[in-house]
């Protein structure tokens, strides 16, 4: 008895391994084109309470970014939501302190608003380093990660070709590892 139970088991195994052999397994419950469809995006919420008078500025930030790049969406965080990304406004300079790929803080900085730096450019720039960017300066306005350097006349808050296919590659990269997505240290970026 013990004999047929386990024969029975195994050609039960068999059966349902077949299509995993032959290369046309589609996992339960999806569409039947899921194996071709690219990967979607990784959704990275923030919470943009804490920027005051630079709030609007944050979410044109975010859309601008949404609008570039397909490897990751940000959203703001629902109520009672912890967010990957806080957005604060301060009196200093503006800067953003990653945690990992996708999560950290970004501060709006007042100083380079009074001296006369674009908000939305401003915004922009400092989610691209919570998207992995780093400084590139100096460099010209085209450069979004050029920073200051490029001057108070350049409002251009659109990342470039390079910068959004780093970001496609780092969150490419992130969603096939798990472990890709951890940086073991804090990095602040002041620009």
């Amino acid at each position: 008895m013990h004999v047929r139970t386990l024969t029975g088991h195994l050609a039960v195994a068999a059966l349902l391994s077949f299509p995993l052999l032959s290369g046309e397994a589609v996992a339960a419950g999806s569409p039947p084109d899921a194996a071709n469809s690219p990967a979607a995006a990784r959704v990275l919420t923030y919470d943009a309470s804490g920027s005051a008078e630079f709030r609007s500025a944050v979410d044109r930030g975010a859309a601008i970014w949404n609008e570039s790049v397909e490897g990751a969406e940000l959203r703001p965080a629902a109520a009672g939501q912890r967010a990957n990304i806080r957005v604060l406004a301060d009196d200093g300079w503006p800067r953003a302190l990653t945690t990992s790929l996708g999560s950290g803080t970004v501060w709006i900085g007042r100083q380079a608003v009074d001296e006369g730096y674009d908000t939305v450019r401003i915004s922009s720039h400092e989610l691209g380093h919570i998207l992995g960017l780093p400084d590139r300066k100096p460099g010209p306005c085209s450069s979004l990660m050029s920073g200051s350097s490029a001057g108070t006349a350049c409002t251009n808050p659109y990342p470039d070709a390079a910068e959004k296919a780093e970001v496609e590659s780092n969150f490419g990269e992130a969603a096939g590892s798990p472990s890709a997505v951890a940086v073991p240290e804090p990095v602040l970026v002041e620009d």
